[in-house]
């Protein structure tokens, strides 16, 4: 079992995850009290596990690379998981690099060369599919380059940004 708080748009979450003993991708989901089952398809492949049932209906889930953005049918949350048996916060993953999550174009860029920006700070917005995604600094620091402008187009993994 995993103990977990999952914060979504500000607000806790307390969840534990048993897998199936006898249903590979099958588990038993328990949120703030509420158990629920929840079988995914794909359990063995992440990059395809996009879409899962919970209690015997299907939901469709994308995640952020980074885990800090979910999407569902009702629109886009923030989302920040803690696995409560680690102790801390899932740290900022990466070097300062901020790459392009998905192909889009650049709307909006809220920093400049040399500004001091914190973790999860604003710096650009990237518009995909009709949808903004606000792109936010991984690490504190200073920013050191940008690479977009405002109505660039940016292709997958394209380096929009660098703070060191």
């Amino acid at each position: 079992m995993h103990k977990l708080t999952i914060v979504v748009e500000n607000k806790p979450h307390e969840v534990e995850v048993t897998p199936s003993r006898t249903t590979p991708g099958e588990y038993t989901v328990i949120v703030d009290g509420e158990p629920r089952t929840v079988f995914v398809p794909d359990y063995d492949n992440p990059d395809l596990a996009d879409w899962m049932i919970v209690d015997d209906r299907p939901y469709e889930l994308l995640f952020s690379p980074d885990l800090r953005v979910a999407q569902i049918y009702s629109g886009r949350y923030e989302i920040q998981v803690r696995d409560k048996e680690v102790g801390t916060v899932r740290p900022a993953s990466g070097d300062g690099r901020v790459k392009a999550p998905i192909p889009g174009l650049v709307t909006r860029v809220h920093v400049e060369t040399g500004q001091l920006v914190e973790v999860g700070q604003p710096l650009l917005v990237l518009e995909a599919m009709k949808m903004e995604n606000e792109i936010r600094a991984p690490i504190k620091g200073v920013v050191h380059q940008i690479t977009v402008k405002p109505g660039q187009t940016v292709t997958l993994g394209e380096v929009m940004v660098e703070v060191q």
